[in-house]
C-alpha cells in the first residue's frame, strides 16, 4: 500500500503555493482598501482644515466637523497596519515601506502609491510565492 504525497495537481507544494498566494492577495487587497480610506479621509482633514483655520467657520460648524481628524488618525494606524502586513507578507525593502507609510500622510499620495504598489506587488507575487513553498516544504 502506498501513500500518495501528492494530493494536489502540482506536487506536494501546490497546497502551499496556494496558501501562500491567498495570503499575498488577502493583504494586498487590506492595503488597497485601507489607501483609499485613508486618502479620502486625509483629502476631508484638508477641507476641515481650510475651514477652520482660513475660513473661519463658526463653533457650530466646527463641532460638526471636529470628527475628520480624530477618525483621520485612527484610520492612519489601520493603514499602518495594513502597510506592514503586506511589506512583510511581500518582504520588500524597508524603501518600499516608507514610501507606503508617507503615502498616508501627503494628500493624493496614497492613490498614487497604491498604484505603484500594484505594479511591485503583479511583479513581485510570482517569486515570492514560489519562494516561500519551497521554504515551508523543508
Amino acid at each position: 500500500m502506498t501513500e500518495n504525497t501528492t494530493a494536489a495537481p502540482g506536487g506536494p507544494n501546490a497546497a502551499l503555493r496556494a496558501e501562500r498566494e491567498r495570503k499575498a492577495r488577502g493583504a494586498w487587497r487590506f492595503y488597497q482598501v485601507m489607501a483609499f480610506v485613508t486618502g479620502v479621509m486625509l483629502l476631508l482633514l484638508c477641507v476641515e482644515m481650510i475651514l477652520v483655520y482660513l475660513v473661519g467657520v463658526g463653533p457650530d460648524v466646527e463641532a460638526w466637523i471636529g470628527w475628520v481628524p480624530f477618525a483621520h488618525g485612527w484610520i492612519y494606524v489601520v493603514y499602518l497596519i495594513s502597510v506592514f502586513n503586506l511589506w512583510s507578507t511581500m518582504r520588500w525593502g524597508l524603501g518600499r515601506m516608507a514610501a507606503l507609510v508617507v503615502a498616508g500622510v501627503v494628500p493624493v499620495l496614497s492613490f498614487v502609491m497604491e498604484h505603484r504598489a500594484a505594479a511591485w506587488f503583479a511583479a513581485d507575487l510570482p517569486s515570492v510565492v514560489s519562494r516561500h513553498a519551497t521554504t515551508l516544504a523543508r
